[in-house]
C-alpha cells in the first residue's frame, strides 16, 4: 500500500504546493470567492503570499487559522472545547463527528486542535462538493482527502476500498489523524446516527480482519454542539418542498448557499467535546459477528456523541414547546423564550421562494425547526439514562 494507490483522492504532496497554488490564484472562481469572504482584502498581494508558501502546514498556520479566528470573531459567540485529555499528540486518530456545518465542522475542529498543540487533521470531504475544478484544488491544498459520491454499486465498492485504504495509509504510515462525518451528508433534523455503511468501509481494508482494521483506525467520537444554525430555515424549507413534491432534488445551488450561509451568518456559541477512543469498548466485541460489530461500533459511536452534546436554551425551549410542556422551564428565562421565538419568526421570514405557503405550511416549518434544535436534547436525555 503506497500513496501511488491514493493519488486521485489523497491531498496535494508538499513537492507540488507551489505549483498548484500559482495555478489555483489565477482562477477567477477562485478570486471572486476571496473577495466575497474578505471584501477589503488586496488581492494581488494576498495571492503573492500564497505563493510564497511551500506547505500545507504552513497554509493551515498562516492562512487558514486567522482566517477561521476571524470567523469566529464575526460569526459566533465563541469556540470552547473540552475533552483533550482523552486522547494523545502522539497517536493519529478517526475523529467521528456529528454533522452540522457542510464546510465548519471540521475547519473548526482543526483550529480546537492548533489551540491545544495537537496536529491538524485531513479531512474528508464529499466529491459531490467538488463543483469546479478550483474547489477541488483548493481543498487538496488543504489537507482534505475525496469521498467519491454517487457511483454505480461496483465503482462504488471499489471506491470504499480505496478510501478505508488511504484511512489506514494515513494513521499508520503518515501517522496523521483524519476527520469522517458519521453520515453522508448533514442530519437535517439533527437527530444524529451513524450510519452503518460508514463503519462498514472503515472496516474493509487494513493489515487484517474488520475488527482488526477498525481497532487500527482508532475510532474517536466529537460531539459537535452549535448554539444556531445558521441553515435550519434552508432545512425547513427542504422539509417542506420534500412533503408538497416527495420527488424534489437539491440542487447543486442549492449546496453553495448552504456552504455560503454556514460560513458567514451567526451561529451563537460552539462546542467540540472529544471522546475517548472506542478501542477498548472494541475489544469487548471482538468476537461479535461482522454484522454485529458494525451495529454496535455505530451504537457506540452515538451514545458517545449524544451524551457529550453542549445543551443550549434553545433547546431547551424547542423540547418544551414540542411537549407543550415546562419540564425545562428552569433552564430558560421568559427573555430567552421571547428571543428564541423571534429568532425562529425571522429565520422562517427568509422563506420566500415557494409560492403560496399556507399557515399549515409555515406552522410545519417551525415545527421542523423545533425538532433540530429539540432532538440534541432528547438524544441526550436517551444517552445518559435521563429519558
Amino acid at each position: 500500500m503506497t500513496k501511488d494507490d491514493f493519488i486521485d483522492i489523497c491531498p496535494y504532496d508538499d513537492s507540488v504546493f507551489q505549483e498548484k497554488m500559482t495555478q489555483l490564484v489565477k482562477e477567477p472562481g477562485f478570486e471572486h470567492a476571496v473577495k466575497y469572504v474578505m471584501p477589503n482584502v488586496d488581492y494581488a498581494t494576498f495571492s503573492k503570499q500564497l505563493c510564497e508558501i511551500n506547505s500545507q502546514e504552513a497554509f493551515q498556520l498562516n492562512i487558514m487559522c486567522p482566517f477561521l479566528e476571524m470567523l469566529v470573531k464575526k460569526t459566533t459567540a465563541g469556540i470552547s472545547s473540552s475533552g483533550f485529555e482523552n486522547i494523545d499528540n502522539t497517536q493519529s486518530y478517526t475523529f467521528i463527528t456529528n454533522h452540522r456545518d457542510i464546510v465548519l465542522d471540521a475547519s473548526f475542529l482543526n483550529l480546537c486542535l492548533v489551540k491545544n498543540q495537537f496536529p491538524t487533521c485531513q479531512v474528508a470531504i464529499g466529491s459531490n462538493l467538488l463543483i469546479f475544478d478550483w474547489i477541488s484544488d483548493l481543498v487538496k491544498l488543504n489537507k482534505s482527502f475525496i469521498v467519491k459520491r454517487n457511483l454505480p454499486m461496483l465503482q462504488a465498492l471499489k471506491a470504499a476500498k480505496q478510501l478505508s485504504g488511504y484511512i489506514y495509509y494515513a494513521i499508520t504510515e503518515m501517522k496523521q489523524s483524519v476527520w469522517i462525518a458519521q453520515r453522508e451528508g448533514r442530519a437535517k433534523d439533527s437527530d444524529d446516527r451513524t450510519q452503518e455503511s460508514l463503519i462498514k468501509m472503515l472496516g474493509l481494508e487494513g493489515n487484517g480482519d474488520t475488527f482488526e482494521n477498525l481497532m487500527a483506525k482508532q475510532l474517536a467520537p466529537i460531539a459537535i454542539s452549535y448554539e444556531f444554525d445558521p441553515n435550519d430555515y434552508l432545512k425547513a424549507r427542504e422539509f417542506l418542498l420534500r412533503k408538497l413534491n416527495p420527488d424534489f432534488q437539491k440542487s447543486q445551488r442549492d449546496d453553495l448557499f448552504s456552504m455560503e450561509i454556514g460560513l458567514l451568518q451567526f451561529k451563537g456559541r460552539v462546542h467540540f467535546a472529544i471522546c475517548k477512543c472506542i478501542n477498548s469498548e472494541l475489544e469487548l466485541l471482538k468476537d461479535c459477528d461482522r454484522n454485529e460489530l458494525i451495529h454496535n461500533v455505530s451504537t457506540i459511536i452515538d451514545k458517545a456523541i449524544h451524551a457529550n452534546y453542549t445543551i443550549y436554551p434553545i433547546n431547551y425551549i424547542a423540547y418544551d414547546q414540542l411537549e407543550n410542556g415546562n419540564r425545562f422551564a428552569s433552564q430558560y428565562t421568559k427573555n430567552d423564550v421571547e428571543e428564541v421565538n423571534s429568532y425562529i419568526d425571522q429565520q422562517l421570514d427568509k422563506v420566500t421562494d415557494i409560492p403560496n405557503i399556507t399557515a399549515e405550511d409555515r406552522a410545519y416549518m417551525r415545527n421542523m425547526m423545533l425538532s433540530m434544535y429539540a432532538n440534541p436534547l432528547r438524544n441526550k436525555l436517551i444517552a445518559t439514562g435521563k429519558e
